[in-house]
């Protein structure tokens, strides 16, 4: 049975949750979620059985420490959300849109293999996205380039943006 751990750390959106499952043969934990105040559909406090382990999360606390300051493009961590087969493969095509850059909704739906018309599933599998940041759902837009949709907020959604010096459509 693995063991889900747990720390915290301050950063622009306020004290950000950060979990990890720990590899039963010792290692580094594979970060599970990162949420923020006020996420929809998110913890805002670790699960009674999660265990505090800051040393377990410190990759991915040094990581998102630099990508903050604008110090790093990408994250480069061992992962394990949870999800179905067809969110896994929309939170993979996140992973390939660039620093800096914006797709749609029907665009993430074609670079996840499926038809630009499963827009609404394919919002929906970003709108679950349990790695906020580090899965990059912020360079998500709407149609023509709007706002919409961020479980963080769509304030937080333009600060992202305006970190990364993207241009929208």
């Amino acid at each position: 049975m693995s063991t889900t751990v747990y720390t915290t750390m301050e950063s622009p959106f306020g004290r950000l949750l950060l979990s990890g499952v720990l590899p039963e043969g010792g290692g580094p934990a594979a970060l599970a979620t990162v949420t923020v105040p006020g996420q929809k559909y998110a913890l805002a406090e670790p699960a009674d059985d999660w265990v505090r382990d800051p040393a377990a999360l410190a990759e991915p606390v040094a990581q998102l420490t630099d990508y903050f300051a604008g110090k790093r493009t990408g994250f480069d961590l061992p992962l394990a959300p949870e999800g179905t087969e067809f969110r896994r493969r929309i939170w993979a095509a996140l992973d390939e849109i660039p620093y800096g850059t914006t797709v749609t909704y029907g665009e993430l739906a074609e670079l996840a293999g499926q038809e630009p018309r499963m827009v609404r599933a394919v919002g929906g599998a970003v709108g679950a996205n349990p790695l906020l940041i580090v899965r990059p759902c912020h360079r998500v837009l709407g149609a023509g380039g709007a706002l919409t949709g961020f479980a963080a907020g769509v304030d937080r959604k333009r600060w992202l943006l305006d970190l990364e010096g993207g241009t929208l459509f």
